[in-house]
């Protein structure tokens, strides 16, 4: 937080004056004995630095036993040999303060300092004890639970920081319920500094008043919940409301605020309604961030005259506008302003009062309409040439067009009346502007960074290089220049060209000119010719960002042996061609080397082992004809292994021990050569891959880190992977994401058992293989499965029931195989594709149903012996006796005669009336034959 920074700074310079003097004091003053033993006695300890034993306090602080006690870290006494300062912060001490503890003994303490550790106990109540305390800070120290009442004891405290991690568990928050504010508060009539942050207090609407009114010496106040009179202590001097959830108006409280405000800080939040004219006011002013928020309507800028002590402004991200005529305001000038920020209100031109600023270090302009300088003696029309290209990106953009300037446009185009004035007229209307850069806008920054990301900008209207400007950062990504690329002014440590439309080749002496750069991107554009040599006196390169352009010829061999700690090498998407020079030396730092979609051919060099911090390895889309890079096992820290669309071939079992890739999330093999049987012994440290309930799941795998004016720069580079089906870009990894991709290969035999323990794996894709046998159970146990691809294999059996339990699986394919059997109901909301040309697989959504075990008429080879004599012996016996019955009946007249006397006798006992009817009938014949 950039105001938790500014106030830290503030009083902390006050406390450190004090440290000082009392650091001077002690020359005079011997520690006391019996306070050296109470120092020693603090059972306190920290499990940082060792798992098997924790590390005692002493030990922790190297305090030497042989020295004045007044000597030691975090230690400061009086003329009199009293412990009168004690700083434990940031040591992660880790072992509980009981209320006997021999802290609490330490009577003299003013300052105690026991911030940023790892206590996770119940809060003590034993600060009652140290009555004498005026500085106490316990914030993200651990402690739960309620606040004792026994803090409000404490008198003479003049800062109190109680602060905790605003999105902490329940289990690990802090109360102020009972007691509540108002008790805490009651007698610290002298506090002048109080931190709540992230606390749960019960204190609302108008009881914020009362509770806070004893505070008349209150200066700064930091908290999660918005106290509405907060702004009417007529101490207060710093007010950090920002990240939270507060919503409504603040324009009621014109006529409550503190003259004497000199911070405030309300980004992040959800208010809203017209711009909150009571800042005005504030004449002390110097730190003013409304970012973030909802806000509306247009921005006052003329009333910024009022602020002449402004040093910090952020309109950013709110839905603000500054209209033509406050843009043009050429007298607004805020002698103090360092840094402003005005990125997204809507800006269409660069506003003139910042010709009058000359002490800036930042200035965002980013994410605005931002066209070019206005006026110019190129064109008598070309006001009106301006209005018209500017209507006609903002209906590009689906922007708000205001009146006056359609008006403007349709005049251009010699309409009768603005309303016909609409997007397919302004699309045809005849643009010959360009949107320039005026050369006074490079003089704002001094030795700072100049944003003007995400406008519509087009060329320069003078070389950079002709301009004497003093900024070290320049990000102008996302707009629409074109030509060449020009040469900046020596000094420039970050440049940010992407996303443009730059057609040139890289000049020859460009590396020159970015001798002190830390990050250079001029992707996304459409660069040609081969890459500069003169890139390599980039003496400190952090990250070198070429991708998606149309260099070729080979690369540099000297940009692989960049030695920087945490480099990026991003050369993917070009037509690149030769080898990777085998040229990475022993001390390489290479964190992310990326190589995808080039014409690379050779081998896997063999000293890209020296990478040993080599997290992201993209080769993949090339011509590399290779076998299994083994000697990548020991690089740890891989997170992503690409080697897809190569010329791989070959087993990629490694021989001997292999200390794997534990960290590894992403294995993509795809579409090369591989062959045999997948043992992988090293498969079963992929720790990534495997479920950590322990694991921090906001932390994003691989960032490069630097400082740059206060802020934090990240980069993340864009990796292709194929899931469901679908190439994906992923621009941010998180450890949750997961992926194994060995498809179009020439791998055979079970799916081993190892990828059974992988319960964090996300995507699977072993298709278009030999794989055989029948799919394993295990996978109903890996929950977090998502995408399955099994298509195109051998494999036989079953569908596994247990694949039902997968309830995050969103894609599954296993067409193409020999599986038999029906679906599982379960798995019936999958597509019909997903498993035909199994021939003896039936049930929805498939259209064969299920009815007797069909016919096997493609037996799996190790069935070739499995015949089923049960049924055949009852074959063979049941036509055995029926053929000696009928051969009885025809040849043996004594058999025949006696089997149809017992037929007779059975028909007529089972049918009474059926003998009667026979014997009419033989007497009828007797009859006949004596006739004749």
């Amino acid at each position: 937080m950039r105001i938790l920074l500014l106030s830290w700074l503030l009083f902390n310079s006050y406390f450190a004056a004090f440290f000082c003097i009392s650091n001077l004091v002690l020359v005079s003053g011997r520690c006391q004995s019996d306070q050296k033993q109470l120092l020693l006695e603090l059972n306190l300890s920290s499990n940082l630095n060792s798992t098997a034993f924790p590390t005692p306090l002493r030990r922790l602080m190297k305090w030497n036993q042989t020295t004045d006690c007044c000597s030691w870290d975090g230690v400061s006494c009086d003329a009199g040999g009293h412990v009168i300062g004690l700083d434990l912060s940031d040591r992660a001490i880790s072992s509980p303060i009981d209320n006997s503890s021999s802290l609490f003994r330490l009577q003299h303490l003013q300052q105690l300092n026991l911030a940023f550790n790892r206590f996770e106990q119940v809060f003590p109540a034993g600060f009652d004890k140290l009555e004498n305390l005026s500085y106490l800070n316990l914030s993200y120290a651990g402690f739960t639970g309620q606040i004792p009442i026994e803090i409000s004891h404490l008198t003479r405290l003049v800062t109190l920081d109680l602060s905790i991690d605003r999105y902490s568990s329940p289990e690990e928050s802090l109360k102020l319920e009972k007691p509540n504010l108002k008790m805490l508060a009651q007698n610290l009539t002298g506090l002048r500094f109080l931190y709540l942050d992230g606390i749960n207090m019960s204190t609302t609407g108008n009881k914020w008043s009362q509770a806070l009114s004893p505070l008349i010496k209150l200066q700064a106040f930091w908290s999660s919940t918005i106290p509405p009179t907060l702004f009417g202590i007529p101490s207060v001097q710093a007010l950090d409301l920002s990240q939270n959830q507060f919503n409504g108006t603040i324009g009621g409280l014109h006529v409550k605020a503190s003259s004497l405000l000199d911070t405030l800080d309300l980004r992040s939040n959800k208010l809203q309604g017209q711009f909150p004219m009571f800042v005005f006011k504030l004449h002390g002013l110097t730190l003013l961030d409304l970012s973030s928020n909802n806000f509306s309507g247009l921005i006052p800028m003329s009333a910024f005259q009022n602020l002449r002590n402004l040093s910090y402004l952020d309109l950013s991200y709110n839905r603000l506008s500054i209209d033509a005529i406050t843009t043009n305001i050429s007298s607004l000038c805020l002698p103090k302003l360092t840094k402003l920020f005005l990125a997204s209100c809507n800006l269409m031109e660069f506003p003139n009062f910042l010709k009058n600023q000359s002490s800036l270090i930042q200035l965002d302009l980013s994410n605005n309409q931002i066209v070019g300088a206005r006026g110019s003696n190129k064109r008598e029309n070309k006001s009106t040439e301006h209005e018209a290209r500017l209507i006609r990106m903002k209906l590009k953009r689906n922007l708000a067009v205001t009146a006056s300037i359609c008006a403007a446009a349709c005049h251009q185009a010699a309409c009768t009346s603005t309303t016909k004035c609409n997007s397919s007229m302004v699309g045809q209307f005849p643009i010959q502007i360009h949107g320039e850069m005026p050369s006074w806008i490079w003089k704002t920054v001094y030795w700072g960074l100049l944003n003007l990301s995400g406008n519509f900008l087009v060329e320069f209207e003078r070389p950079l290089n002709n301009i004497k400007s003093s900024f070290i950062g320049l990000d102008l990504r996302g707009n629409q220049l074109e030509g060449q690329i020009p040469i900046l002014p020596l000094g420039v440590i970050y440049l940010d060209f992407s996303n443009n439309k730059f057609n040139s080749v890289l000049p020859a002496h460009i590396g020159d000119s970015l001798r002190y750069a830390s990050f250079v991107s001029i992707s996304n554009n459409n660069i040609h010719g081969s890459i500069p040599p003169s890139l390599c006196n980039i003496t400190y390169p952090r990250v070198l960002d070429l991708s998606n352009n149309s260099l070729s010829g080979p690369i540099p061999q000297c940009l692989f042996q960049m030695n920087v700690p945490n480099t990026v090498l991003n050369l993917r998407q070009n037509n690149l061609s030769g080898i990777i020079s085998d040229t990475f030396s022993k001390s390489c730092e290479l964190q992310i080397l990326d190589l995808n979609q080039n014409r690379l051919e050779g081998k896997v060099p063999k000293s890209l082992e020296n990478c040993k911090r080599m997290e992201v390895l993209d080769i993949g889309n090339n011509q590399i004809n290779d076998s299994f890079p083994c000697h990548l096992k020991n690089i740890a820290t891989l997170h992503v292994l690409i080697l897809r669309s190569n010329k791989f071939n070959g087993h990629i079992d490694c021989p001997g021990n292999s200390s794997g890739w534990p960290m590894l999330q992403i294995f993509d093999l795809a579409s090369n050569n591989f062959s045999g049987k997948l043992h992988l012994t090293c498969l079963g440290i992929w720790e990534a891959m495997q479920l950590n309930p322990d694991k921090d799941q906001s932390e994003l795998v691989y960032i490069i880190i630097a400082t740059y004016l206060n802020d934090v720069l990240r980069y993340e580079d864009t990796i292709s992977v194929t899931i469901k089906s679908l190439e994906l870009k992923l621009v941010k990894i998180l450890p949750e994401f997961t992926s194994i991709d060995i498809s179009c290969n020439n791998f055979e035999g079970p799916i081993p058992n190892v990828i059974g323990t992988f319960k964090a794996l996300y995507a699977l894709n072993f298709s278009q293989n030999a794989f055989s046998g029948p799919i394993p159970a295990f996978f109903g146990n890996l929950r977090q499965l998502g995408s399955v691809d099994l298509s195109s294999n051998s494999l036989h059996g079953e569908i596994p029931l247990q694949l039902a339990n997968l309830n995050f699986l969103s894609f599954l394919n296993v067409s193409n195989n020999k599986l038999v059997g029906p679906t599982s109901t379960q798995l019936q909301s999958f597509s019909e594709a997903s498993f035909e040309n199994n021939a003896g697989l039936c049930g929805p959504p498939l259209m064969a149903t299920c009815g007797l075990p069909p016919a096997k008429t493609d037996n799996p080879p190790d069935a070739r012996s499995t015949v089923n004599w049960n049924y055949i012996s009852a074959e063979t016996g049941f036509c055995f006796g029926f053929g000696i019955s009928i051969t009885l009946l025809i040849f043996w007249k004594r058999w025949r005669k006696w089997y149809f006397e017992r037929m007779d006798r059975a028909l007529s006992w089972v049918f009474p009336c059926l003998p009667l009817e026979t014997r009419k009938h033989g007497r009828r014949a007797t009859r006949n034959q004596r006739r004749h």
